[in-house]
């Protein structure tokens, strides 16, 4: 049952509870509220999950809040096929909001996305989700009140008009030395994994450079290209 402007009951109680507070929090960390863009990139070696907003397509992104990711299914790796246990590796973008997930509330992913399908093994499964609650076969979960508080965010930025909300899946934070020497571990002995997460990093070290988002190709042969910037 959809309440009158649109929002589930739930999420009525859940943006009674968290608007507030993040408009607060926004005005401490002197951002502009409410955010009209967000950007959300996660680093699954880390266990981070970072949200970035900005006002204007011109203004850099700033980083408004690093969220803790309380489990992690898999290995570093990107999702090559259904119940492989992996947390996807790549560029999606929300295309669901569920306020009636058993994980409390979730943000579907665009997994799989036309890279994943290039690359993968049979069926490459999906549902792929940023969710509450802290158990995951794949997906990204970050407990109960932080769900609530990027639910609620995303949504205003969604009404504010930012219809293409962008997720980063990385495997590492490409900066932190100790994750890079992991990852250049599985690299080392895996060429395709190599070449796929040097296309990451492109990205990676591009927005690290400008606060920046490129605009993301995938060519012919499944690989992520930079194609404006």
């Amino acid at each position: 049952m959809q309440a009158q402007n649109g929002l589930t009951p739930k999420e009525q109680l859940a943006f009674a509870k968290r608007e507030k507070q993040l408009k607060i929090q926004f005005e401490q960390a002197a951002l502009s509220w409410p955010a009209k863009q967000m950007y959300i990139r996660s680093f699954k070696q880390e266990g981070q999950l970072e949200i970035w907003v900005r006002n204007t397509f011109s203004e850099p992104f700033t980083l408004f809040k690093t969220y803790n990711v309380c489990a992690l299914s898999g290995k570093l790796g990107p999702k090559r096929r259904e119940g492989d246990l992996q947390v996807p590796e790549g560029f999606y973008h929300i295309n669901e909001f569920n306020p009636n997930s058993d994980y409390h509330f979730s943000l579907g992913l665009n997994y799989p996305n036309q890279s994943d399908l290039f690359f993968a093994d049979a069926k490459p499964g999906g549902e792929i989700y940023i969710h509450g609650k802290c158990a995951t076969v794949g997906c990204i979960p970050i407990l109960n009140n932080p769900i609530e508080e990027l639910y609620v965010l995303a949504n205003i930025v969604r009404k504010q008009g930012q219809d293409y909300i962008p997720v980063h899946i990385f495997p590492v934070r490409f900066t932190n030395e100790n994750s890079f020497k992991v990852l250049q571990s599985h690299t080392a002995v895996n060429q395709q994994y190599h070449d796929f997460t040097s296309q990451l990093k492109q990205v990676f070290d591009y927005f690290e450079q400008y606060k920046q988002l490129p605009i993301i190709g995938i060519n012919q042969n499944g690989a992520y290209k930079l194609i404006s910037r």
